[in-house]
Protein backbone atom coordinates (compact mmCIF):
# COMPACT_ATOMS: atom_id res chain seq x y z
CA UNK A 1 0.00 0.00 0.00
CA UNK A 2 2.71 2.47 1.16
CA UNK A 3 4.57 1.43 -2.11
CA UNK A 4 1.82 2.28 -4.52
CA UNK A 5 1.18 5.36 -2.75
CA UNK A 6 5.29 6.58 -3.23
CA UNK A 7 4.97 5.45 -7.25
CA UNK A 8 1.83 8.24 -7.28
CA UNK A 9 3.36 10.59 -5.65
CA UNK A 10 6.18 10.50 -7.95
CA UNK A 11 4.29 10.24 -11.17
CA UNK A 12 2.58 13.45 -10.08
CA UNK A 13 6.04 14.88 -9.54
CA UNK A 14 7.42 14.06 -12.52
CA UNK A 15 4.13 16.31 -14.24
CA UNK A 16 5.01 19.46 -13.51
CA UNK A 17 8.42 18.97 -14.99
CA UNK A 18 7.38 17.57 -18.50
CA UNK A 19 5.06 20.72 -18.90
CA UNK A 20 7.50 23.24 -18.45
CA UNK A 21 9.71 21.74 -21.29
CA UNK A 22 9.51 23.74 -24.54
CA UNK A 23 7.96 22.04 -27.19
CA UNK A 24 9.10 22.27 -30.36
CA UNK A 25 6.67 23.38 -33.01
CA UNK A 26 6.56 24.11 -37.00
CA UNK A 27 6.54 28.32 -36.38
CA UNK A 28 9.75 27.62 -34.71
CA UNK A 29 13.38 28.37 -36.14
CA UNK A 30 16.05 26.16 -36.23
CA UNK A 31 17.53 25.97 -32.22
CA UNK A 32 20.12 28.94 -32.15
CA UNK A 33 18.92 30.84 -34.84
CA UNK A 34 17.93 34.11 -33.82
CA UNK A 35 13.80 34.44 -34.94
CA UNK A 36 13.36 37.96 -33.24
CA UNK A 37 14.97 40.26 -35.29
CA UNK A 38 18.34 41.80 -35.29
CA UNK A 39 17.32 44.51 -32.48
CA UNK A 40 17.15 42.01 -30.25
CA UNK A 41 20.10 43.13 -27.45
CA UNK A 42 20.45 39.54 -26.31
CA UNK A 43 21.37 38.31 -29.77
CA UNK A 44 23.84 40.32 -30.94
CA UNK A 45 21.65 43.59 -31.67
CA UNK A 46 23.05 47.22 -30.33
CA UNK A 47 23.20 47.38 -26.49
CA UNK A 48 23.48 51.12 -26.57
CA UNK A 49 25.33 52.45 -23.58
CA UNK A 50 26.26 50.83 -20.45
CA UNK A 51 25.98 52.99 -17.50
CA UNK A 52 28.83 52.71 -15.24
CA UNK A 53 27.87 52.13 -11.89
CA UNK A 54 29.84 53.99 -9.05
CA UNK A 55 31.93 52.34 -6.43
CA UNK A 56 32.61 53.92 -3.35
CA UNK A 57 36.20 54.56 -2.04
CA UNK A 58 37.59 52.90 0.74
CA UNK A 59 40.36 53.66 2.87
CA UNK A 60 42.66 51.09 5.09
CA UNK A 61 42.29 51.14 9.11
CA UNK A 62 45.03 50.08 11.26
CA UNK A 63 43.09 47.60 12.60
CA UNK A 64 40.18 45.81 13.42
CA UNK A 65 37.65 44.94 16.50
CA UNK A 66 36.44 41.44 16.13
CA UNK A 67 33.73 39.42 18.19
CA UNK A 68 34.32 35.86 19.21
CA UNK A 69 31.60 33.87 20.52
CA UNK A 70 32.43 30.26 22.89
CA UNK A 71 29.20 28.50 21.92
CA UNK A 72 30.12 26.09 24.64
CA UNK A 73 30.44 28.49 27.77
CA UNK A 74 28.44 31.07 26.14
CA UNK A 75 31.42 33.38 26.55
CA UNK A 76 31.77 36.50 24.04
CA UNK A 77 35.72 37.98 23.88
CA UNK A 78 36.52 41.51 21.74
CA UNK A 79 39.62 41.02 19.80
CA UNK A 80 41.15 43.69 18.99
CA UNK A 81 44.07 43.51 15.87
CA UNK A 82 46.17 45.16 14.21
CA UNK A 83 46.88 45.07 10.27
CA UNK A 84 49.22 41.59 9.94
CA UNK A 85 48.85 40.95 13.29
CA UNK A 86 47.97 37.41 14.74
CA UNK A 87 45.45 37.12 17.98
CA UNK A 88 45.10 33.65 19.75
CA UNK A 89 41.13 32.88 20.48
CA UNK A 90 41.20 28.76 22.23
CA UNK A 91 42.62 26.92 19.71
CA UNK A 92 42.18 29.50 17.09
CA UNK A 93 44.55 31.62 15.55
CA UNK A 94 43.26 34.45 13.92
CA UNK A 95 45.30 36.67 11.37
CA UNK A 96 44.09 39.97 9.94
CA UNK A 97 45.12 41.08 6.76
CA UNK A 98 43.59 44.55 6.76
CA UNK A 99 40.55 46.27 7.59
CA UNK A 100 38.61 48.51 4.91
CA UNK A 101 35.47 50.85 5.57
CA UNK A 102 33.99 53.70 3.27
CA UNK A 103 35.72 56.51 3.42
CA UNK A 104 32.01 58.72 2.95
CA UNK A 105 30.94 56.99 5.91
CA UNK A 106 33.52 55.35 8.38
CA UNK A 107 31.25 54.07 10.94
CA UNK A 108 28.76 52.14 8.10
CA UNK A 109 30.59 49.17 7.51
CA UNK A 110 33.88 47.01 7.89
CA UNK A 111 35.60 44.56 5.31
CA UNK A 112 38.16 42.68 6.95
CA UNK A 113 40.04 40.02 5.26
CA UNK A 114 40.97 37.49 7.89
CA UNK A 115 42.96 34.15 7.79
CA UNK A 116 41.59 31.92 10.58
CA UNK A 117 43.05 28.65 11.72
CA UNK A 118 43.00 26.13 14.18
CA UNK A 119 45.85 24.28 16.02
CA UNK A 120 45.21 21.00 14.98
CA UNK A 121 45.22 21.42 11.22
CA UNK A 122 47.99 23.45 8.98
CA UNK A 123 44.30 24.27 6.36
CA UNK A 124 42.96 27.33 7.14
CA UNK A 125 39.51 27.11 8.42
CA UNK A 126 38.75 30.19 6.69
CA UNK A 127 40.55 32.61 4.39
CA UNK A 128 39.03 35.79 2.73
CA UNK A 129 36.72 38.77 3.36
CA UNK A 130 34.30 38.74 6.15
CA UNK A 131 32.15 41.95 6.16
CA UNK A 132 30.62 43.58 9.58
CA UNK A 133 26.84 44.30 8.33
CA UNK A 134 26.23 40.99 7.25
CA UNK A 135 28.46 38.20 9.04
CA UNK A 136 26.52 34.93 7.43
CA UNK A 137 27.71 36.29 4.07
CA UNK A 138 31.02 34.88 4.53
CA UNK A 139 30.86 33.14 7.58
CA UNK A 140 33.56 30.57 9.76
CA UNK A 141 32.44 26.74 10.05
CA UNK A 142 33.80 26.31 13.49
CA UNK A 143 32.39 23.15 15.93
CA UNK A 144 32.40 25.21 18.57
CA UNK A 145 33.80 29.18 17.94
CA UNK A 146 32.18 31.33 15.94
CA UNK A 147 34.08 35.10 14.96
CA UNK A 148 33.05 38.16 12.81
CA UNK A 149 33.97 41.68 12.52
CA UNK A 150 32.62 44.62 14.70
CA UNK A 151 33.98 47.60 12.99
CA UNK A 152 37.65 49.13 11.47
CA UNK A 153 39.67 50.77 13.69
CA UNK A 154 40.65 54.55 12.64
CA UNK A 155 42.25 57.26 14.26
Amino acid sequence: MIRMALTWLAMLASFPALAQQPEIGAGDGPVGENVSGADDPIAGGDLGEVEEVAQPDAAVAEGALLRGLDRVSGELTDLTISNGDIHRFGPLEVTLGECRYPVDNPSGDAYAYLVIRDEVSDAPLFEGWMIASSPALSAMDHRRYDVWVLRCIIP
